[in-house]
């Protein structure tokens, strides 16, 4: 396998406080990798340092190699990053087929001639997308109407749609009931791995994060403090210190 993405050093500070303090990890293309801590422990600041939104104070993140620091969401998104996000980000008054038309239509840079009509550009495309997160039968209905949980198949569908070389995952299986968790991160699972895409997630569920993910790194107040498979992060003294606790 071959590092889609590489993190080195990245450090962010606000004010006094130290977010993330030289923070280095990789994701290889077709892994899921888990980024795990307590609150506050900087994943958040991490991921929006990947996605462009926040400036690195030091450090470097490459894309298939290439240094994508300083560049824009916007851009960031065009070189094959697809993000999904806690709170699921669909219009709600367009079809479950009409988001996905729109996501396309951003990929192919025609976003200004969508709202003239959807029509039927793109809609095998949009399909062949919804068919994979297995949303085709609902294709027509409102957003709005879709259970939670179909909303987020619905986001994974429209995530795909840039064709990503990485996947950065918000808390994916927030507000979901434990069973649809499960189902949803072994269907990332395997368009991953089919894909080649590389996964970078963060996850409170922590049943997801050890039966899902191939890799996990483990912030603690922005440092660091343990990465591995997730045996060795399971028995890591440090880990079990300041996260997992007893229980685990």
């Amino acid at each position: 396998m071959s590092a889609v993405l590489q993190v080195e050093g990245l450090r962010k500070a606000f004010g006094g406080v130290q977010a993330v303090a030289d923070v280095s990890f990789a994701v290889d293309a077709g892994e899921l990798l888990a980024l795990i801590g307590p609150n506050g422990a900087g994943k958040s600041t991490c991921f929006n340092m990947l996605n462009g939104q926040l400036a690195p104070d030091n450090g470097v993140v490459r894309l298939g190699g290439r240094d994508i620091v300083g560049l824009s969401p916007r851009a960031i998104w065009r070189l094959g990053v697809g993000r999904t996000f806690q709170i699921t980000a669909t219009f709600s008054s367009l079809s479950v087929r009409e988001n996905i038309q729109m996501a396309l239509y951003s990929h192919a840079g025609r976003l200004r001639a969508l709202f003239a009509r959807f029509g039927a550009a793109l809609v095998p495309e949009a399909d062949a997308l919804l068919e994979q997160v297995g949303m085709l039968d609902q294709a027509t209905r409102p957003c709005g109407v879709l259970a939670y949980g179909d909303l987020k198949r619905v986001e994974l569908a429209m995530a795909l749609a840039n064709q990503p070389r990485l996947l950065l995952m918000d808390e994916p299986t927030a507000g979901m009931a434990p069973r649809e968790r499960v189902a949803l991160m072994e269907l990332t699972a395997r368009l991953a791995r089919a894909r080649g895409i590389a996964v970078l997630f963060t996850e409170h569920d922590m049943d997801v994060v050890f039966g899902q993910a191939d890799r996990i790194v483990v912030l603690d107040r922005g440092v660091l403090i343990a990465g591995g498979t997730p045996e060795e992060v399971r028995t890591n003294e440090a880990v079990r210190a300041v996260y997992l606790g007893s229980a685990h």
